[in-house]
């Protein structure tokens, strides 16, 4: 994977190194790094989430992988064809991605899980390595707001043409589509904000987005 997409070393941001560091001594096992992307570079779907979770992809060195905001995720793509299972354990539990990738806004653990503005700035120059590979036709999946005006960024778009609403699709250059979903994360799944029927929907979107960009057009 090129540096510019993932550098495991990246320590952009002081506040991030230095926190990474004191949960590694807290959490010897624990990969305390930046987390890399998960799937194939040139996959059609990319769902970008927010950041790494304290003792899910921290701890695995995996996205969504280890926590409960994974649950939803991985048994989703799996429904859809994307996984080889629909439970994410460990970074060696041998599930693999197909025709999707998974990426976070913020490669590192942020405490509180709250990036500051600046941390968000300084880790977007990987997202937007990452997202010149999505094919065209493609599609970028963003779990919540924060994930969602960070994929704009990176595709360097205005984020205030582009609302965030749950459901939403917003067309890309490239007959490519951004989707909105609310994370999956444990509050807004307990709370019911997002319940499985709602993630479905957006998933049904993308399939459809998917089966439109292969039909042959009119004109052929």
């Amino acid at each position: 994977m090129s540096t510019a997409v993932y550098d495991e070393a990246c320590r952009r941001c002081p506040r991030l190194a230095t926190f990474l560091a004191e949960i590694g001594q807290r959490y010897p096992t624990y990969w305390c790094r930046p987390v890399p992307p998960f799937g194939s570079e040139s996959a059609r779907l990319v769902v970008v989430g927010l950041a790494p979770g304290m003792h899910g992809a921290n701890a695995s060195g995996r996205p969504f992988t280890g926590d409960h905001a994974g649950i939803l995720l991985y048994a989703t793509l799996y429904a859809y064809g994307f996984a080889t299972a629909p439970v994410a354990r460990a970074r060696d539990d041998g599930l693999r991605l197909s025709g999707c990738r998974i990426t976070n806004a913020v490669k590192c653990l942020p405490p509180e899980n709250k990036p500051t503005p600046a941390e968000m700035r300084a880790c977007n120059a990987y997202l937007a390595a990452d997202l010149q590979a999505v094919p065209e036709g493609g599609a970028i999946l963003a779990l919540g707001r924060i994930a969602h005006d960070a994929t704009l960024r990176a595709l360097g778009m205005r984020t205030s043409a582009f609302a965030f609403a749950h459901g939403a699709l917003h067309p890309l250059p490239g007959a490519r589509v951004l989707a909105d979903s609310y994370h999956c994360s444990r509050y807004n799944t307990n709370t019911r904000r997002l319940t499985p029927a709602m993630f479905t929907a957006v998933f049904d979107a993308i399939a459809a987005h998917f089966a439109a960009a292969e039909r042959p057009s009119a004109a052929t």
